[in-house]
């Protein structure tokens, strides 16, 4: 069976009161677009059409996927018209999967149960039932059959009563669904095409319409406004702490904790409250890390701690190093394993061999430290020129004195020791002691001055 995604992104939002379309705000980092396109290519979907419409070009730029086909929908004419744009490059599929791009969590086992309910029949509905269904189109049965679909303004007051509510998202065989596209009318409240008016034309034609239905009922819910992003994100960012816990991550806790990528993990790691995962993250054995970090694209090995506070991306952290608090890897650093980074030192595109320490108040830019270095407090590398950038080199086993500024390219030899309060500006030779001090003045009879009046 081959088998079409049509993903419905046409609409407006203007209840996110926002420049932005709507499907391109964000859960979990990503654009709420954007996890739907994963779920279908994760259903092995042989073709998937976005229909776009307000801010199309900004969709097509932000998801930029050329494995996508993309289908504009000029004029809002309901959802029956946003398909009907699509089935254009649905003519050598099978089955057509309605997908909606501002429901951004119904869940890959969920839609494959979905699609084995439409291996018997032309049609299959995912519903879910909801103590509180207003705003929803009903689930219309008789004896257990299901006969059609209400919208919410076009329900009676007993139709109103009805539970079970339509989300949308349905599977149709190809063929059956064009023809019944063709025959849509408008006739209704909204004065729209609704799609779900299939619903009725596939009984009348005697095909059983199948039903399957989610765990979870927020895998159904769209986003129509900020309250209901969030509310989405909160969900979502459950689950997924949920699911790292059953997998052996300690979560001081689960409802201070943000995934916006993916997390690889070993045994024994604990996350404190309020850390945040973004993009590519590895962490290893026995990892700790304090509240209030950010980890961003980095690998963190075995039995490292990172301590509160601390920012850290497009890094690697080697094993058993201690970062922070109040630290900060930039981008391309690298530390190697038993390295030492303490509080308010920020490091970027820098290289620090085993067993290195810069314990406080530095930044480290443009630099490659050998291993046994100890930097001192308040030390900085004067990596930039204004227009360039250039390197400083510290040798194994060196010792660079607080306050010191390095201003690169300079090297400092193995074993070389820098006498606080430096400025060095050529190369420091190995095992030997280099400082550079002005004269050392006491001024006799020289008085502070005294503040006059008020």
């Amino acid at each position: 069976m081959k088998l079409g995604v049509v993903i419905l992104a046409a609409g407006q939002g203007t209840r996110m009161k926002s420049s932005l379309p709507k499907v391109l705000h964000r859960i979990a980092g990503r654009p709420l677009v954007g996890h739907v396109i994963d779920t279908a290519k994760a259903l092995g979907a042989d073709k998937v059409v976005v229909v776009y419409g307000h801010g199309g070009d900004q969709v097509q730029q932000a998801i930029n996927d050329p494995t996508l086909v993309w289908a504009e929908q000029a004029e809002q004419l309901g959802t029956g018209h946003a398909v009907e744009q699509a089935m254009f490059a649905m003519a050598d599929m099978d089955r057509v999967l309605v997908l909606y791009g501002d429901v951004p969590l119904t869940q890959q086992t969920t839609l494959n149960s979905l699609i084995q309910q439409s291996h018997d029949t032309a049609l299959a509905l995912l519903t879910v039932t909801l103590d509180d269904p207003a705003g929803y189109g009903r689930i219309v049965r008789v004896e257990g059959h299901v006969t059609r679909i209400v919208e919410q303004k076009d329900a009676s007051e007993i139709e109103q009563r009805i539970r079970e509510i339509n989300t949308g998202i349905l599977i149709a065989d190809r063929a059956r669904l064009a023809g019944w596209l063709g025959r849509l009318e408008s006739n209704n409240a909204q004065g729209e095409f609704y799609l779900t008016d299939v619903v009725a034309m596939a009984v009348d034609e005697g095909v059983e319409v199948k039903t399957a239905h989610p765990v979870d009922s927020f895998e159904g819910e769209g986003v129509n406004d900020r309250v209901q992003l969030a509310t989405l994100e909160r969900r979502h960012q459950q689950v997924q702490a949920e699911q790292l816990m059953r997998e052996g991550i300690t979560l001081r806790d689960p409802a201070r904790f943000d995934l916006r990528g993916r997390l690889q993990h070993g045994q024994d790691v604990e996350l404190d409250v309020n850390v945040l995962i973004e993009g590519e993250v590895t962490l290893g054995d026995g990892v700790r890390v304090g509240a209030n970090t950010v980890i961003r694209n980095s690998h963190i090995a075995d039995g490292v701690w990172i301590k509160e506070n601390c920012v850290i991306e497009d890094s690697e952290v080697g094993a058993d190093s201690i970062i922070g608090p109040f630290a900060r890897l930039r981008p391309a650093t690298t530390l190697a394993e038993r390295v030492h980074v303490g509080n308010f030192v920020e490091i970027k595109k820098s290289d620090v061999a085993a067993g290195s320490k810069i314990n406080h108040l530095s930044y480290i830019g443009d630099t490659t430290i050998g291993h046994s270095v100890n930097i001192g407090a308040g030390t900085i590398t004067c990596n930039y020129y204004g227009v360039n950038k250039f390197r400083t080199v510290i040798g194994d086993n060196a010792f660079i004195g607080s306050d010191t500024q390095l201003v690169a390219p300079v090297e400092v030899g193995a074993g070389a020791t820098i006498g606080a309060g430096s400025t060095i500006t050529r190369d420091a030779p190995a095992d030997t002691l280099t400082l550079s001090r002005a004269k050392q003045l006491s001024l006799k009879g020289w008085k502070r001055p005294e503040k006059q009046g008020d």
